[in-house]
């Protein structure tokens, strides 16, 4: 196969490279939160060379945590899979290198599955020759039109109709749209799957979701890539975070809090009480508050700035039509319908999925077990922001979404070859399965907490 070629040419590169040789026991143990005498040391593996980001880390662009969170480990995929040039990061990367594996050293760890790595890795050499990374401009530029569109109705609906209860309400509707297709497409700037370059990506990236939405790019890109590093893993995937202070999330997890006697909420319940602190109040309670916090505890200024520009733009141009007290209201009811709106379509695919401590499996398997699909069709896409594909959207974080479609059947095809569940279901199938994986975690809770 190509995939063991091109590891048998690299093997030969290294033996006559001098470098330090490793194991990959010697590489498991530099985590960072590993025994004596090295307890804050970092290692990493990309193509069989040993990386020492101890202190770059910090100085990671994509954040400290997720490249942290590949610590020990071999970090080959997910380092093709969020970087668009990689030869340039590759020349940043050079100070790091401290040595390779040592040449009776496996490519990956021992426990990964060697054959579906291997067949994962020429699906991605295949989707790169078909141009499924290629974006096609005309796509993002008709979506940005139809957002403007849309906000310009919503102004336009109170200016003519007036600010009664129905013309408030439908602006209101439109608005609640406009800021939730914004955040689809801040998405695709900030996965890099727009431009061919990471710097004009993250540009557009600052004005669509800073001054589209009023949210900072430096905390997306904060939590989100940590997301798609290990999604569903407790402790690295923010997204998960609510466990266990709000909710009992996945099976072994639930249990394992329960055996522990731990009750921070009559989890039990969570399937109803999700109702109330879930999709209602995520951004309007918790998230519209939080990113002031975060940029100006992180010094975030240029972000600081962006987002100022939306909420000023806000007021100004509602300022004419609506009282004080109007606007106001306006406001938190654009965010009360985003927020329901984002959280039954970015949680239908992960809260009923697998979700464990990080178990370090290889990129295929991981992103498979904490994804599943939504049924392809015009309305599910754009009401999903092509999310619907979150299988495909996560074994490609850059690919820009009108091509999942398309990498699909082939991804249908490898899990069908390795026997893994390719899970795709109805949309509304989708969001009840969210309500029936919380009730069911909850009741695994109870019975663990009672009676273990």
């Amino acid at each position: 196969m190509k995939v063991a070629e091109r590891g048998r040419r690299q093997h030969s590169a290294m033996e006559g490279s001098g470098l330090r040789r490793f194991t990959w026991a010697e590489v498991g143990l530099r985590t960072g939160r590993g025994p004596p005498p090295q307890p804050q040391e970092r290692w990493l593996v990309i193509d069989r060379k040993v990386y020492d980001i101890s202190h770059f880390c910090r100085r990671h662009p994509g954040g400290s945590r997720v490249i942290s969170h590949y610590a020990g480990q071999d970090a080959t995929d997910p380092f093709i899979a969020f970087h668009l040039d990689k030869a340039l990061v590759r020349k940043y990367m050079s100070p790091l290198l401290i040595g390779e594996l040592a040449p009776d050293q496996p490519i990956f760890e021992p426990s990964k599955n060697k054959r579906l790595v291997e067949d994962f890795r020429e699906l991605r050499a295949t989707v790169e020759k078909m141009g499924l990374l290629n974006p096609n401009h005309t796509f993002f530029i008709l979506h940005l039109c139809h957002i403007l569109l849309l906000d310009v109705a919503a102004w336009l609906t109170i200016w003519y109709f007036g600010s009664s209860i129905v013309p408030f309400l439908f602006s209101a509707v439109l608005l609640g749209t406009v800021q939730t297709q914004a955040g689809w497409l801040q998405h695709d700037f900030g996965h890099l799957s727009v431009f061919s370059t990471s710097k004009w990506n993250h540009w557009v990236h600052k004005f669509v979701i800073g001054h589209l939405k009023g949210a900072p790019a430096s905390w997306w890109n904060h939590l989100h890539f940590q997301h798609h590093a290990k999604p569903n893993c407790f402790r690295k995937d923010p997204d998960i975070n609510m466990h266990p202070l709000l909710f009992a999330l996945g099976k072994i997890l639930s249990v394992e809090l329960g055996v522990k006697k731990k009750k921070f909420m009559p989890y039990n319940h969570q399937h109803k009480y999700f109702f109330i602190i879930g999709p209602p109040a995520l951004l309007p309670l918790y998230f519209q508050w939080y990113i002031f916090y975060f940029v100006v505890q992180r010094k975030q200024w240029v972000d600081l700035a962006w987002m100022l520009t939306f909420y000023v733009r806000f007021f100004l141009t509602y300022l004419p039509l609506l009282e004080m007290k109007g606007i106001l209201g306006l406001f938190l009811l654009v965010r009360f319908i985003e927020s329901n709106w984002f959280v039954w379509v970015t949680q239908m695919n992960h809260i009923p999925m697998h979700i464990d401590y990080d178990k370090n499996v290889d990129w295929f398997s991981t992103q498979l077990q904490a994804t599943c699909n939504v049924h392809h069709s015009l309305f599910n896409d754009w009401f999903s922001g092509h999310l619907n594909f979150q299988i495909e959207h996560h074994l490609f974080p850059t690919m820009p979404r009108h091509n999942y479609w398309k990498v699909a059947p082939l991804v249908k095809s490898l899990c069908a070859k390795h026997g893994i569940e390719y899970q795709c279901k109805p949309l509304l199938t989708a969001f009840a399965d969210i309500v029936h994986s919380l009730k069911d975690s909850g009741e695994l809770w109870l019975d663990a907490y009672l009676h273990k």
